[in-house]
């Protein structure tokens, strides 16, 4: 079974120096996972957090106590594991090394730490429990569904599935003392016993390729069955898994199926006895229920003519129902899930509602969202209404829906006639700001309008404010299409035919996004979907999970699974995604080299620097050899940066020796190679002189010695000067354009491409009424295959220089995971106040500064158990004043690197102010 991080963070508050019993703790839900049931790996890692309003707190030790029985532990009777008091400041990933648990063993936990101020009581418990771990487990559950369009159904261009209405009565002789439902539904589930959704999550499961591997989501159901007759119920939707498009392009799509599930209800009653229900040929369906369409492109039917009252209660004949059959499982192996399903996570109030000269209404969201619409509605029995949904309008009030492609994204709900009726669909989502709704006979009310805002169930746990308007603008579209494009994967777009998960789209940008949502379980299950699509000989797709056959052998996009990893590693201080993927990323490492390295050169690349602004506003890629990349420059350039990765890689897996020496030489190879063939040192440029071709060997120290200075001076000239202070890179080159620029003493250059509201820009997009981030710098005026309005790959490094070089918050490359802390803002960029938090492992960081002429003040938050390197730049030692006195008569440490001030903090607030 594969290796899974679990983690459960417990808030330690109120440290008290005095005496013990002055010391509260208060436990907190898990934050690393939403449910802590099904955990299939048999070493979990825990996390604490110590909260506390005292200054300078630091783990000396801890102690963690693992039982099997809540009893047991309220004892500290250890059964399962007592680790003794450990000399340590971990508090972050740290192991489970107790007894070996089974299959759907539980394990209730607590944890006391010591610190220099004191020690803590006992957490309260917390509580994880072990999946099904062997496949034999699972073999005498069979898969059941039934292989067969009905009525309305179809496969083609635009295929058709109803819904399946799956049941099965259970009589339960004794009283139930706890159960537990193991359950795989594909390609998309909802589950209810006597008539109750269980679980909050929509859309469920995650998606993956489920030839490789199957996600079962598990439930506590303890107190929803009762002795005696039980009913369980699922609605079977389609997902990935069937309809879409798969038998319109089959040399494209891959094709997984009909809808099927296998389930397992694990019984324990209150006599200790124990009994398990599986999935088998006597569960009973219906493909005649409401539902009659669920497609994820072209939307959701549903006819509430055909509703089925009480169809998943006990108060049901189901003998006119069909019996499930015996089918083939999906394929791939069985996994608990580890990463939060999706959620209805927000609702956005409609801002106006137009009447149309053809009748309809145009609802206007006022934002650019993802999720689904809710409506009210009544009439007569039969009445339709429509909705259709996009992200723009036309000149003439109509919905602009050319960028859409073949994506019919409608919704349509059929009335039953008895009065005020509310619906909303299960099994789609859309991308939109706009809803054309046809069908009313009567003027509807803004009041019978909500939109959903679905994406995965994870914590926002960074603010950003500063004083200019348009950056603030940005940081709000950001957010808003970041979260809407986490879909259980990164998508690159939730509106058109697309919807992909593509690598490139997130080589730099699930960095930036960490900042803003506690993404790590999400990205971690997106290695695992890349480790599966990668071929025996190494080759690793353009998007992953690889429900498109796209293998294009590029470095650009495919090496988003090392960079990927070492976020995790840099942001959390994960390990174990870099010990786990390094074979399979050394294999495709070699894998270019053998195929693809030609004197020492990458001569591999597929999408070249994608989306470059156009010479024309109104194409998509350019022509003008002048304005693109040599795809060997970039595939190069990258694969360079991509050996240092390795490099690292190896040394945090232990590795042998050898692969660090052979990385090392084969990067001193391209090096050599590609300053040979495309460095001009007459005029201190790269190749064809880009931004892009000049910014990546800057950014992964590829120059020659002595020339970084006039490299750079030569790439200023081209931002500031040849493209007037603008954009010119795409994809590729965005990805390190901002931060370059501020390493090198150009913080005011990377200020004004980030204020910008001309084209091309981001500011330009929010100007022009943008509410996400476009696709295209000119996704306004371009031709309109290729203009979604909602990507988040142009986002490039600003959402990491927003936070690192403007706020002043960055993880130490030594000490990752924010348990040492850079903060050191540009505070001559341009802007004249940041305030900015983030909620890292160890708690929440913030940097408040404010720039009055040549006075700053400046508040910083170090959570405990982390220290903060923190650097000024103005003025001289003796104008520092923190917490109201004198630095040199404070006990604060402080030391002169490269003429700037640098303070020494260990945990607390401290307000500091220099004049």
């Amino acid at each position: 079974m594969r290796k899974i991080i679990f983690i459960i963070c417990i808030i330690l508050m109120s440290f008290s120096a005095i005496a013990q019993n002055d010391i509260k703790l208060k436990q907190l839900e898990c934050e690393m996972l939403t449910n802590p049931l099904g955990i299939d790996v048999l070493n979990p890692r825990l996390s604490w957090q110590i909260d506390t309003n005292q200054s300078q707190v630091e783990q000396t030790a801890y102690h963690i106590l693992v039982a099997s029985s809540q009893e047991k532990l309220n004892n500290n009777e250890a059964d399962l594991w007592d680790s003794g008091k450990v000399q340590s400041d971990a508090s972050i990933n740290v192991y489970y090394n107790g007894k070996t648990l089974d299959s759907r063993d539980e394990a209730f936990w607590k944890v006391k730490v010591w610190t220099n101020k004191g020690e803590t009581n006992w957490s309260e418990r917390a509580l994880w429990s072990m999946g099904i771990l062997t496949y034999a487990e699972w073999k005498s559950t069979r898969w059941i569904g039934h292989n067969t369009l009905f009525e309305g159904d179809s496969i083609g261009q635009f295929s058709k599935l109803s819904a399946r209405y799956v049941r099965k009565a259970i009589n339960l002789e004794k009283k139930v003392k706890q159960a537990k439902v193991y359950l795989m539904g594909m390609g998309l589930y909802e589950f209810y016993i006597n008539g109750e959704k269980i679980g909050s999550q929509v859309l469920a499961p995650v998606p993956t390729d489920y030839t490789k591997n199957v996600k079962y989501n598990v439930f506590d159901v303890s107190s929803q069955l009762k002795q005696g007759e039980n009913v369980l119920g699922t609605i079977l939707g389609n997902g990935r898994f069937f309809a879409m498009r798969q038998e319109y392009k089959p040399y494209k799509i891959k094709s997984f199926g009909f809808p099927k599930m296998a389930l397992q209800l694990q019984i324990e009653y209150e006599d200790g006895s124990k009994e398990t229900i599986k999935t088998d040929q006597s569960w009973k369906f219906s493909p005649h229920g409401p539902i009659r369409e669920n497609n994820e492109y072209d939307g959701e039917v549903y006819d509430a003519t055909k509703e089925i009252l009480n169809w998943n209660t006990t108060n049901f004949d189901d003998s006119d129902w069909l019996n499930m059959m015996w089918v083939q499982e999906p394929g791939g192996f069985y996994e608990g899930q580890m990463t939060p399903n999706m959620k209805v996570m927000d609702s956005v109030k409609p801002s106006a509602i137009t009447k149309t000269k053809n009748g309809s209404y145009i609802l206007d969201m006022g934002q650019n969202m993802v999720g689904w619409l809710e409506i009210k509605v009544k009439g007569n029995k039969g009445d339709t209404i429509s909705m259709k949904f996009a992200e723009s309008l036309k000149a003439d009030g109509s919905l602009y829906i050319a960028n859409l492609r073949d994506a019919r994204v409608t919704d349509t709900y059929i009335l039953k006639g008895e009065g005020d009726e509310i619906w909303e669909p299960k099994f789609v989502y859309h991308g939109f700001r706009y809803v054309e709704i046809k069908g009313y006979n009567y003027q509807p009310k803004l009041s019978d309008f909500i939109g959903k805002v679905i994406y995965d169930d994870m914590e926002t746990v960074g603010t950003f404010e500063c004083s200019n308007e348009t950056m603030n603008q940005v940081f709000k579209n950001a957010f808003w299409g970041i979260r809407g494009n986490y879909k259980g994967m990164p998508i690159d777009c939730p509106q058109r035919n697309e919807r992909q998960p593509w690598l490139g789209d997130r080589t730099t940008g699930a960095y930036g996004e960490s900042f803003i949502f506690d993404n790590q379980t999400l990205y971690r299950k997106w290695l695992d979907d890349i480790k599966y699509s990668q071929t025996l000989d190494g080759g690793i797709p353009d998007v992953a999970p690889a429900f498109w056959r796209y293998y294009g052998d590029g470095v650009t996009w495919q090496g988003a699974y090392l960079k990927v990893a070492d976020m995790l590693y840099q942001q959390f201080g994960d390990e174990e995604g870099i010990k786990k993927h390094y074979p399979y990323m050394k294999k495709w490492v070699l894998y270019m080299e053998d195929n693809y390295l030609k004197n020492d050169l990458m001569t591999k690349d597929k999408y070249g620097d994608w989306c470059v602004p156009p010479e024309s506003l109104e194409i998509i890629r350019s022509k003008d050899p002048a304005r693109l990349t040599d795809g060997e420059v970039l595939s190069s350039a990258f694969y360079y940066h991509l050996l240092q990765l390795m490099k690292k890689f190896a040394k945090i897996s232990n590795t042998k020796a050898s692969d660090i020496e052979y990385y090392d030489a084969l990067a001193n190879r391209v090096k050599t190679a590609f300053n040979t063939k495309y460095f001009n040192k007459e005029n201190f440029s790269y190749a064809n002189n880009t931004v892009t071709a000049n910014v990546l060997p800057l950014a992964f120290n590829m120059v020659p010695e002595g020339y970084s200075d006039k490299v750079f001076e030569n790439m200023v000239h081209q931002v500031e000067v040849v493209k007037n202070g603008h954009v010119s890179t795409g994809v590729v080159g965005i990805q390190f354009l901002m931060r370059t620029l501020t390493q090198f003493g150009r913080g005011d250059l990377a200020f004004k491409l980030a204020s910008n509201k001309t084209y091309p820009s981001w500011g330009y997009m929010a100007e022009n009424g943008a509410t996400t981030i476009w696709e295209l710098w000119n996704g306004n005026t371009a031709d309109p295959k290729m203009n979604s309005q909602n990507h988040v790959m142009l986002l490039g490094d600003l959402i990491i220089w927003y936070y690192e070089n403007m706020a002043g918050v960055k993880s130490s490359e030594t000490n990752p995971g924010f348990k040492e802390i850079i903060m050191k803002p540009d505070f001559d960029a341009g802007l004249s106040y940041v305030k900015a938090s983030y909620k890292s492992s160890y708690g929440i960081i913030k940097s408040h500064w404010n720039k009055k002429g040549k006075r700053l003040t400046w508040e910083v938050t170090v959570p405990p158990n982390t220290s903060a390197k923190v650097y000024l730049t103005l003025g001289n030692q003796s104008k520092i004043k923190i917490n109201k006195i004198k630095l040199d008569k404070s006990e604060t440490k402080f030391s002169t690197e490269n003429n700037e001030t640098v303070l020494e903090l260990k945990s607390g607030t401290y307000h500091i102010s220099v004049n």
